[in-house]
Formats: structure tokens, sequence, C-alpha cells
């Protein structure tokens, strides 16, 4: 599985932004775009199409992307930037080593499909000889610890499973959060979730009938013999692993996290040669993990002891080729894409080359590229009034967490204290990723790759034990997201969503804060959810309430979380209200302090009315206008199964929740979203 989502809290999966979009006129800046909304939808029944239906109606899905929306148009446009950028360093004289140099080569390497083509697998037999030579346990267990990378993935940028049989990830200790340690959790699997491989639904079933038959070719392409009979075992043993696999509303919860001394792994987790590959993985000399799954890690150390060492050797031989597939000759790229694009997301066009090289160079040098974008794109102007934003939301936040009737004046002093040591980073990051010990070769693709994985892990490993900087960003300055790092008490607000219709430095404030401010207030408001209210101050996971607040406090997400469970996208498959209601907490609450943030702002002066839209009516249409997206039916239903996150469509309608909604928009009882006062669920 990806790393934990309590660890890092997205404004919006990867799944949903994966890959590069077809340019495509965006929404007018300045204000809202009237020409897509639905005028004969009324805002009481659905908000959602009120606010977006025209626009639903007119667009197309561009045809290498299984989503499109207003992050994704985004996206193109910082795609479309940073291939100027990235395309320039390629033909610049910049000095050898100079971190221009390295994002010139990467992106060429990518590009040049020739050497790539030429050398067919010759890069990957050196790996699959390795495992080829595996003759016991400890042999599998090293090879599995050599295989260790954390969750980076610039190839497929999925939220999958990782194909490594556990991931790995250092972060800020949950128990000492001022300092850094190594995180350990489930793994193995090709599909996107334990439901793809144990529900019965036959959706479920096409799924696994079709990873079956893309290991069979993955393994054809390579010149393995007996495809389909190793198939089948590959896919077989991947069944028991989901078997014992947490699942995504499990690992939400963090208290099943369990710290575990490296020597103490094999009396937890039997059945599995741990010291041989915490060897292999560089491990051996950090005195504990903290094991998110501990269940599923000592399920999968029996497996590891209990099924055949020859299928164990399949399922490495499959996933060393399929891992690399985007960085191998052609024919291993598009059967990649065929399966994880065209059928697990309905993507029917896999996207340009360029573009996938673009992805790839902002993953591997991320902050190389970030410099040169913010650099060109983001100005001083839009950080410091951005930052103001901020300033104002978390002030807003913090009236709203002293008007609480029901929280004791304990839990609130410990609320604002989280509240005020919350640090905030607008654009990019304090301190830049340093390169310099990173090789890239301009011929070298496959080359370049696995020196970034050993970069990577490098990087990581010499974190362990170290003080956490809670300035550290986990995200580029040219991505379109934002997140919370509670761990770290911390939030990052990337350059490249820091544009239209998110923020626009001309448009009214109404605007301004029902688009960019409520994702501030979203992600200030992940500190408080059903997750982050399980940490202090300092990060550390403790007990700051009092039994009866928190007790109010869980029974208010209960009902949150049972509002959504009544959303169904598809008669056979409804929103599981407790797997997103982290996510459905920090709309809401997140809403509720970008509303009143934007009200202090006016300073006590009528809001200006544009085009006959008041001020409110324009605050609740620019958020539901930042949530307007389609999405193809096998990648919607991926993001209900596996993902965090609500649909769009729903994160829309959370307004349904907020008092000067009905207000602006004259909700009345009878219609569709109407709430009565005491079903209005505000948790802060």
């Amino acid at each position: 599985m990806s790393r934990p989502l309590l660890l890092v809290v997205p404004l919006l999966s990867a799944a949903v932004l994966a890959g590069e979009q077809t340019p495509a006129a965006r929404p007018s800046p300045r204000g809202i775009d009237v020409g897509g909304m639905d005028p004969s939808v009324a805002p009481g029944d659905e908000f959602f199409l009120h606010a977006n239906g025209a626009w639903l109606k007119r667009t197309e899905i561009p045809a290498d992307k299984s989503a499109w929306g207003a992050f994704n148009i985004l996206t193109e446009e910082s795609t479309v930037r940073t291939r100027a950028l990235v395309e320039a360093a390629a033909t610049s004289a910049a000095s050898p080593g100079s971190n221009e140099r390295k994002v010139g080569d990467f992106f060429s390497s990518f590009m040049d499909e020739t050497t790539v083509e030429g050398r067919g697998l010759e890069p990957l037999r050196p790996k699959l000889a390795a495992v080829a030579a595996i003759q016991d346990r400890k042999g599998l267990a090293q090879a599995i610890g050599q295989a260790l990378r954390l969750d980076v993935d610039p190839l497929n940028n999925t939220n999958f499973q990782t194909s490594r049989l556990f991931g790995f990830w250092v972060s800020a200790d949950l128990n000492a959060p001022e300092r850094y340690t190594g995180y350990l959790f489930q793994g193995g699997l090709g599909l996107p979730d334990r439901e793809y491989y144990l529900n019965p639904n036959p959706k479920m079933g096409a799924a696994r009938e079709a990873y079956q038959r893309h290991i069979a070719k993955v393994l054809t392409l390579a010149g393995v013999a007996d495809p389909g009979a190793k198939a089948r075992r590959i896919f077989a043993l991947e069944m028991e692993m989901a078997k014992v696999h947490a699942s995504r509303a499990e690992s939400l919860e963090v208290k099943r996290a369990r710290a575990w001394k490296r020597t103490e792994f094999s009396k937890h987790a039997p059945g599995f040669e741990w010291a041989a590959f915490f060897e292999a993985a560089g491990l051996k000399a950090q005195p504990e993990l903290i094991v998110w799954h501990p269940k599923a890690v000592t399920g999968l150390a029996a497996l590891a002891a209990k099924q055949p060492l020859g299928t164990w050797k399949e399922w490495l031989t499959f996933h060393t080729i399929d891992r690399s597939a985007p960085i191998l000759p052609r024919a291993f790229a598009e059967e990649a894409f065929a399966f994880y694009g065209k059928t697990l997301t309905g993507q029917p066009q896999q996207s340009d080359r360029w573009k996938r090289g673009v992805a790839a160079t902002n993953v591997v040098l991320s902050d190389a590229v970030g410099q040169m974008y913010v650099q060109r794109y983001f100005p001083p102007e839009s950080k410091a009034q951005v930052e103001a934003m901020v300033h104002n939301i978390i002030a807003a936040f913090g009236k709203r967490i002293d008007a609480l009737a029901w929280m004791n004046p304990q839990t609130k002093a410990r609320a604002k204290e989280k509240l005020t040591t919350l640090y905030v980073g607008v654009g990019y990051p304090e301190k830049w990723t340093d390169y310099a010990a990173y090789e890239v070769v301009r011929n070298d693709l496959y080359g370049n790759m696995e020196r970034f994985g050993v970069f990577e892990l490098r990087r990581a490993l010499a974190r362990l034990g170290k003080p956490v900087d809670k300035t550290e960003w986990c995200m580029s300055p040219q991505t379109v997201n934002a997140v919370n790092l509670p761990l770290q008490n911390a939030m990052n607000f990337p350059a490249a969503i820091l544009e239209p219709p998110f923020f626009d430095p001309l448009a009214t404030a109404a605007v301004n804060y029902g688009g960019i401010g409520t994702v501030i207030g979203h992600e200030i408001s992940h500190s408080f959810d059903d997750q982050g209210a399980l940490f202090d101050a300092q990060g550390k996971l403790s007990n700051w309430w009092t039994p009866e607040d928190y007790a109010h406090f869980e029974s208010s997400g209960a009902r949150l979380a049972a509002q959504y469970d009544s959303y169904k996208p598809f008669p056979d498959l409804a929103v599981n209200g407790k797997q997103t209601l982290s996510e459905n907490i920090a709309d809401v609450a997140g809403l509720s302090a970008a509303h009143a943030a934007w009200q202090l702002s006016l300073g006590g002066k009528p809001a200006p009315v544009v085009d006959g839209v008041s001020g409110d009516q324009q605050f609740f249409l620019s958020y539901a206008q930042v949530w307007r997206t389609k999405m193809r039916e096998p990648l919607l239903r991926q993001q209900v199964i596996a993902d965090g996150h609500a649909p769009s469509q729903y994160r829309g309608d959370a307004v349904r929740n907020i008092d000067p909604w009905y207000q602006a928009f004259d909700v009345k009882p009878g219609q569709a979203l109407y709430l009565a006062p005491p079903e209005r669920i505000q948790v802060w």
C-alpha cells in the first residue's frame, strides 16, 4: 500500500491527478464561471450540478486522461510550463553536475527512445539473474530487502499497493515526534487494493481476470517460459496476501500501529528471515521500526515461510519487470498502460512521451525543477497575499474553537496550542534538496532511475534518529495539490495550486476565500480531523481531550460518516463514510473556517456584488467550481473503493452542512440537500 494517509494528507489523491492533460481553456479568472453553471438545477437539490452542470454537459474527458476537472486543467498548465523549463535545460550549456544540467540530462534520457529500444531488457538482466539465483528463504529475504525503496514512484504515479512485499517510509516518530524513525507497512499487491482481490462484485472479478492476463503478457514479452501457469501462481500468491492485508479504513486507524524492536521481529512475525532482510535493506542498525499494519506484516511473514519458494521467485520476476515497464522498450510500456491505464482507470489513450518525461523529471529532481518553476512563475506578491489569507483563516479557526459550547476550557487550550504551533509553507520550501550525490547520465534512463532509488533511500536512512525538520516539504512547488503533515504539525501549499480558479490576486475576496481559502481551511482542519485530533501540538500521539469532549467529537464524526454512507455514485457501490471521514471533516470544517475568515476580511463592510451574484453566493460557487470533475467509471470505482477522498460531487455538496449557504441560496425544506439545523454537522 502507498504510505499510510495519516503520514501525509493530500487535498486530492494521486489516482485522480495521475497523468497529464490535453490543454483546455480554464474558467474565466477574476470570478465565477457563470457560463459553466446550470440554473435549471436548484441549488438546494444538487448544488454541485447547479454550479457546474453546463460545464459537465459540454466537457469531454481528453483521450489521454481518466479524469478532467479544475485540478487537471491547472496541472496541464503546470506541465506545459515545466516542459519549457526542462527542454531549455536539455539544450543549455549548464556546467556538469549543476542542477540545471541534471534536469536536462534526465529529461533527455527519458526522451531517448532509440537507446531504450536498443538496450531491450539488458538493464534488467542482473536483477533477473539475482532472482533466479535465490536458493533458500534467507536469499528470498535478502532479495526483498534489496528491493526496498521509499514510496516514491515516478513511473506509475498511482496509489496502488506497492508491489514490494513491505513498504517503507521515514517520518517523525509517532511517540517521539522530535526525531525521525522508519515505518514498515503492508505491500505486495499489483491491484489497487485488497478489495480488488476479495470483493465478489463482477466488476472486481473482471479486473482480476484482466490482471492475470497482464501478468502472463508481461512474462511473455520477457521471454519467460510457461507464462500462463506462472501468472496463475503469482495471482494466487497475491490473493493470499490480500487476505491478510488491512482494509483501507483500517489503515487509517493509527492506534493499530506498533513500535517493534528490530530484534523482536521474528517473535512478532515469525517465518521470515528478518535479519537477512534488515541487512540487505540497510536497516541493521535501526533499533526499532513502527509497523503500521502489524497483523498484515505477521501474515505476510507467515506466507513467506509457507508458500513455495519457486512461486516467490516467479512473483519477484514479474514485479521486477512490471515495475520498470515505463522505462523499458515500447512493448512493455504499452502493455503496462493497457492494464493500469486503460483497464483500471478507463483511459483510452496513453499520454505523450514528453508528458511522461516531465512527470518523471518532476519526481526525480522535484526541487531542482521547483527552483526554476518558482523563479519564473510565482511572484512574491502572490506568496504574501496567500500567507495573509492563511493567517486570517488560522485566526478564524481559533475563534471557532473559542465559540464551541460543547468543549471544555482545558481541551480548548490544548487545541489552541496546536493551532498556534502549526507550520505553514506557501509556494516552496525554505530549504532545497541537495542533489550533489545523485548522478545523472544523459543516455542512461534505466540507470538514472536506479540511482534515484538508491539516492532517495540513502537520504532517508541518513535521517533516521536525527531531529525532525518541521519545514521539510513532501510536495514539489510545481504540484497542483496541498498537504497536511500531522506528525510535523505542518502544511504545504505548492506554488502551482496558487493560480486561478483557486487563487487570483485580482479576484474578489469571496472568490479567493471560496477557492484557495477553503483549501487552506481544509488542510488546517486536518490537524483536527478524526486522525489529526489524536496528535498534540508537538505532533506526538497523545490524548489531549477530556473524555466528555472526545465522546462528543466522535459522535459528530459518526453522524458525518453516516451522511456520506448514503451517497451512491453507482447502484452497486456506495461511499464509505468511515474511510472518507478525515477528508469529509476537513471539507466541512474548512468551509466554515474559510467563510468566517472571509467575513472578517471585509472589516464590517458589505461584500461587493458582481454581475448580480452576492458575496456569499460567490464564495460557495467558487468552492463548488474548484471541485468540478468528470471521471471515467473505472477510475471513479477505484476511488470509491481504495481512496480516502469522497468523489468530487459529494465534496461540492458539503455546503449542506453550512448555515450561511442556506440563506445565500434560499434553500428550503423539501429540497434534496436540505438538512434541518440540528442535522447539519459542524464537527468544529
